[in-house]
């Protein structure tokens, strides 16, 4: 049999990998040079399955009203002429009830947790080093009312069993004693301990050097025109060549959306900008030992090896990466009011991805209306938190005796 994966990002590859070591022949097409050059490439570096929750909430239409006045908002939006950003955010409104969320962050919380044993699996079997850190989140709050909504979503983690702990500002500085010079700004937090952090870029290029060594190819370089059903097979064309295949996995995040229009798919996925700042750390001491998000801005800054790196923010822009100067002063800002020595804020690399979001929160994962057409996409802010869960899943739906077979 033979797999073509459109699309060679974080979900791309983990999906291709996990199809390669189930025996299928694997051809994964990508318009960039090399894997993980777009939304994996600089991402905020978590793995959170205890962060995962929609966007979509209660309360949410009000606060976005807020921040569309604020300066440093953790959302911004700016029309990009389509009717589909209305609706987009009409359909995400109507998910803002408390049913609707419950639901939604469940579904994310069982995706998000098998995702993370999957990805350790896939660590311990191949080695892989890719600067990780197992020291957990700290989500920091500066309100009463942020500190009381984290206490009634710690419910639903635990019923998930997902570990967790309401801390107060003097616990925060426990957990992360680089806080304790500005534990006053900080009401209190929630540490979720198995959460972890790494890089990435680095993840994905190694376990693509792994899935080629399982006999996945790499295209590169080459941007898909078509794709079409014929007779039992599946066509994929690109500005180079023309491909065949039994099956066709498109896993191209936001870009998802325009490929399959043309044949009558309408992926309900709009890509969500966000913006990232990496940094050299200056004073170790004086950096976070894993990941603080800081609630309020909807920023998270996570320690690498020899870096720091500050992601997060959503703008609903459309396709637009530019990068605005005024969303990297917010990441500045945040690291210098939590962190203000950490890191040389004039080494900064700036940078912008696409996040793939749908208007409730859960990635679409599985078969199309076209047969043998699947997609594997939608994972938001989440994308390499439930990636290697999403690559197992699809894999076992498409083979779910080959993949049984191969453990």
């Amino acid at each position: 049999m033979k797999v073509i994966v459109v699309g060679a990002g974080v979900v791309g590859v983990t999906t291709a990998w996990y199809l390669a070591r189930a025996g299928v022949e694997v051809v994964v097409i990508e318009r960039q040079p090399q894997v993980a050059l777009e939304t994996s490439f600089a991402n905020a570096g978590q793995i959170s399955p205890g962060y995962s929750a929609p966007w979509a909430a209660p309360g949410i239409p009000l606060k976005a009203l807020k921040w569309l006045f604020q300066r440093h908002a953790p959302l911004s939006l700016r029309l990009d002429g389509t009717l589909w950003q209305w609706q987009w955010m009409g359909a995400m409104l109507m998910n803002c009830t408390q049913a609707r969320y419950i639901e939604n962050k469940s579904r994310m919380l069982r995706l998000a947790t098998y995702s993370r044993d999957c990805l350790q699996s896939l660590r311990d079997e191949l080695g892989l080093q890719y600067e990780q850190r197992a020291g957990g989140t700290l989500q920091v709050f500066r309100t009463q009312q942020q500190l009381d909504a984290a206490a009634r979503d710690a419910g639903i983690l635990e019923r998930f069993g997902v570990a967790c702990e309401i801390l107060d500002s003097a616990g925060c500085a426990i957990a992360e004693p680089a806080l304790s010079s500005v534990r006053h700004k900080l009401t209190g937090g929630l540490r979720l301990p198995g959460d972890e952090t790494g890089d990435c870029y680095l993840f994905t290029t190694q376990l693509a050097d792994a899935a080629v060594k399982l006999g996945v190819e790499f295209r590169f370089n080459e941007s898909i025109r078509g794709i079409h059903r014929q007779a039992d097979t599946l066509r994929v064309e690109t500005d180079h060549a023309l491909y065949v295949a039994e099956h066709v996995v498109v896993a191209a995040g936001s870009y998802s959306r325009q490929l399959l229009h043309e044949l009558g798919i309408a992926l309900p996925v709009y890509p969500v900008k966000g913006y990232s700042l990496t940094l050299p750390i200056r004073q170790a001491e004086s950096a976070p030992v894993s990941t603080v998000m800081d609630e309020t801005y909807k920023v998270a800054i996570t320690r690498f090896d020899q870096r720091i790196r500050i992601g997060g923010m959503a703008e609903l822009a459309g396709f637009d990466l530019s990068l605005r100067p005024a969303r990297r002063k917010t990441l500045e800002m945040v690291l210098a009011d939590l962190f203000p020595q950490a890191a040389d804020l004039s080494q900064g690399t700036f940078w912008a991805g696409l996040r793939p979001m749908t208007p409730n929160g859960p990635p679409l994962i599985g078969a199309t209306s076209i047969p043998d057409l699947w997609v594997n996409t939608g994972h938001g802010t989440l994308g390499w938190t439930m990636a290697c869960g999403s690559g197992r899943k699809l894999a076992d739906m498409m083979l779910p005796s080959r993949l049984c077979d191969s453990n």
